[in-house]
């Protein structure tokens, strides 16, 4: 019978991490393997309230590890994937969950049999609601510099225009292919990331499952979406997007991080460009109509003065100024 090694991340998050686990254990029921908790530096108490818990609850099945540093979303489930299961063994699978995530009794088991059935895919993702039961859009389709444009001009004849290139298209209504997932609850064949490695530490949040993702793809191993895994989940925990007043410095790496690792610099230069362009089209749309201009204060600034940085500095990282 195939094993799953399920890995959930805590960072700060101690009480969200332990409702997530015991929902994870039920969806496990007759699944062979383990879950591990890895706590990512919180620094917070919460590897010793964790710890304590999984030992007082009589969780034979959940260990808790110490990442012993927060390198991020990559790095820190990189560190439950190459730990393995609890006896040492490699798993033949590997399920991430998000610590607000809460997979239905049969979610994992879902993923699991679709991953079983269809062995060309690489890697297979639930269906995201919110606790209201409302769906997430998690299934996207890879950036481009035409998704850029569109997505920032937010205007009817562009879309319509560029409809292939929309990230975010409607969710699929039945289980199929998409090009990537968001990581909240995501089940990945271990022979797969064997092949092509496992997450890139260089990201730190944001961007890191859509470079694994394209990484399979080029390698032959696609993504589907499984409209019979669900997972409720809250969303944005641990990373705040929901009340970010400005785009932190690490979206902004990690975004030039993907186009230029992907497609290369004058790529990522174009798409960033393009994205500027459609966010002034947006915003003098947004002044003639009297809307709001939705977007964090000064994200095209901070987006432009970024890149202009990066450029600067030989196409290095940048350091916050």
């Amino acid at each position: 019978m195939a094993s799953v090694l399920t890995v959930i991340l805590n960072w700060r998050t101690a009480e969200m991490t332990l409702r997530a686990t015991e929902a994870a254990l039920v969806a496990m029921d007759g699944i062979d393997g383990g879950l591990t908790i890895v706590d990512n530096d919180s620094g917070d108490g919460s590897f010793e309230r964790l710890s304590a818990e999984v030992a007082a609850r009589g969780w034979r099945r959940v260990r808790v590890l110490q990442s012993g540093r927060n390198g991020g979303f990559g790095a820190g489930n990189n560190f439950g994937i190459r730990a393995g299961l609890p006896a040492g063994e490699t798993p033949d699978y590997i399920y991430l969950l998000n610590s607000d995530a809460f997979p239905a009794p049969d979610a994992i088991k879902a993923l699991l049999m679709h991953l079983e059935s269809h062995p060309q895919t690489g890697f297979a993702g639930s269906r995201i609601h919110g606790e209201d039961g409302l769906p997430h859009h998690t299934a996207f389709r890879f950036p481009s510099i035409g998704g850029e444009f569109e997505q920032a001009a937010r205007l009817g004849p562009i879309s319509r225009m560029l409809r292939g290139s929309i990230v975010a298209p409607p969710l699929p209504v039945v289980t199929g292919r998409v090009d990537w997932l968001a990581g909240a609850s995501l089940m990945m064949r271990q022979s797969v990331l064997d092949r092509i490695g496992l997450f890139d530490e260089m990201f730190f949040l944001y961007f890191e499952e859509t470079e694994l993702c394209l990484r399979a793809a080029r390698a032959g191993f696609p993504t589907d979406y499984v409209v019979e895994s669900r997972v409720a989940h809250i969303g944005s925990v641990s990373t705040g997007m929901k009340t970010w007043a400005r785009i932190p410095q690490f979206w902004l790496e990690s975004r030039l991080y993907y186009y230029t690792k992907s497609h290369g610099r004058a790529y990522a230069v174009v798409a960033t460009l393009a994205h500027v362009a459609g966010g002034l089209i947006w915003r003098a749309r947004a002044l003639i109509q009297r809307k709001d201009f939705i977007d964090p204060a000064y994200y095209l600034y901070d987006m432009s003065a970024h890149a202009v940085r990066w450029v600067a500095s030989g196409f290095r990282p940048v350091a916050e100024k």
